[in-house]
């Protein structure tokens, strides 16, 4: 068999695999060579249920050289007023477009699917079995860094009677017509997707349990609006959000700040939530979700039987035997297993995020530093990690790490043109293309700009008087 050799070996084909690799093949005459063990691209969107949608926009989710949707604007449904937010099959289908009719037709891209990465620059076929080496001139690039979780493959950390009936979401659209009684076991968006999907289709508010464990402050979609058509609401939004930073007195009343400005929601006001992890939502789907009365917060499942759920705390649940358990405990993220060190090693790059909640324009960038910078400590210390939030304090961390970063790239001329121009950089181009000859407009930026360093230097602030 021929030998295989690149320049970079890219370990996986997700959105974030793919997105550093359009930014290469712009930025230099770079070839590369993607392993995955999926069947095609799109990473963890080819496990995913199969009514799950984009938190965001799609205009600014993906590749930077290819547009997801049509920005158009939702006319009816929870999402009403709000830029369409792709399918799952949309991304898949739109992954698959970029491989077959940019990638692989440039010549500089081999991709080979179903396939396991072992290490030491080689990989093993999930099919015949066979491992090659691969021959790399210039680095490994590890694309993995989330060890995205979802439902559907993940491994249960309860027990489930053999006479009760639990489904991944993937499932739940051809099991749910057989029952009448549905119990939702978790509390991140997987699990308010299938609530909202579940009232959507049909289901009584009473015919719905849910066992969340923890609350969540979720992010309004309307501020994710990255478009001029939406300038007020996006930019307003921010400017909102940065003012509630520079004169919060504590971590309590900065997030009673910006739940007053509408920059952040949450579905039960009665309970302080103390998760976050970037979920965005609309209003519409909070009211729906705010439909379900029978809620047990605050514990986790520890067994499921034919008559209920045994919690944590020794407590029951009793619920109909009929009941079908849909299992959302999947963590998206895995903390734990996220790298700690630089992006830039030798011969190794970990693509981490450095502008968060956009883990594409994060591998954009770091394919963008590779491309045009020489030395890994510049490189470095343009791609300062930010890791992604697990709780309020995790907010603090991940927005001053946000704007620590954009400082550093203003700097660089060459470096903020791309951010600037980057279609992934929705917000950038909100500002770039805005009509600053309006008032209105302008005063927005302004307030922006005005609030930008008090926030950060309340925010260290913060972070230092809770450390202490």
């Amino acid at each position: 068999m021929a030998a295989l050799e690149c320049d970079y070996l890219i370990i996986g084909a997700g959105a974030v695999g793919m997105a550093f690799v359009d930014t290469l093949l712009d930025e230099s005459d770079a070839t590369v060579l993607m392993v995955d063990d999926h069947h095609q691209p799109g990473g963890h969107w080819n496990d995913a249920y199969p009514f799950v949608r984009l938190h965001q926009p799609s205009h600014f989710y993906g590749v930077a050289s290819t547009p997801l949707g049509s920005m158009h604007v939702d006319k009816s449904g929870s999402n009403a007023g709000y830029f369409e937010l792709a399918s799952g099959a949309e991304v898949l289908s739109y992954f698959e477009q970029v491989m077959r009719q940019r990638f692989l037709p440039s010549g500089r891209v081999q991709y080979f699917p179903l396939c396991r990465y072992l290490g030491d620059r080689r990989f093993e076929s999930l099919v015949s079995g066979e491992v090659r080496d691969v021959r790399v001139r210039r680095r490994v690039v590890d694309s993995t860094y989330f060890k995205t979780s979802v439902p559907s493959r993940h491994e249960r950390a309860f027990e489930v009677a053999a006479d009760v009936r639990c489904v991944a979401p993937n499932a739940l659209p051809l099991a749910a017509g057989e029952h009448r009684h549905y119990c939702i076991v978790g509390a991140g968006k997987t699990a308010m997707d299938t609530g909202v999907w579940l009232l959507d289709s049909g289901a009584r508010p009473e015919q719905i349990s849910w066992i969340c464990p923890r609350g969540s402050w979720l992010m309004n979609r309307a501020v994710t609006q990255a478009s001029v058509e939406f300038f007020e609401q996006s930019i307003g939004g921010f400017a909102a959000q940065l003012e509630a930073a520079a004169a919060a007195t504590s971590v309590d009343d900065l997030f009673e700040r910006l739940e007053a400005c509408d920059f952040l929601l949450r579905i039960d006001r009665s309970v302080p939530p103390e998760m976050f992890h970037f979920a965005v939502i609309s209003t519409g789907e909070v009211e729906q979700l705010r439909r379900i009365e029978h809620v047990v917060r605050g514990q986790r499942v520890t067994t499921i039987d034919a008559a209920g759920v045994a919690l944590a705390d020794r407590s029951r649940v009793d619920l109909p035997p009929e009941t079908l358990y849909i299992d959302c405990t999947a963590s998206a993220v895995d903390f734990k297993a996220m790298p700690t060190g630089p992006a830039f090693a030798p011969e190794r790059i970990t693509i981490m995020p450095v502008r968060m909640p956009n883990p594409c324009l994060s591998a954009a960038v770091i394919a963008f530093l590779e491309a045009n910078y020489d030395d890994d400590d510049k490189r470095n210390s343009l791609s300062q990690p930010v890791p992604p939030p697990d709780d309020r304090l995790g907010w603090l961390r991940t927005t001053l790490g946000n704007m620590m970063n954009q400082a550093i790239w203003s700097q660089e001329p060459a470096l903020s043109e791309f951010v600037t121009n980057c279609r992934l950089d929705g917000f950038g181009a909100v500002i770039r293309d805005a009509d600053l000859s309006i008032a209105e407009n302008a005063a927005l930026v302004q307030r922006m700009r005005d609030a930008a360093i008090p926030a950060a230097a309340n925010l260290q602030r913060l972070l230092e008087a809770s450390a202490s």
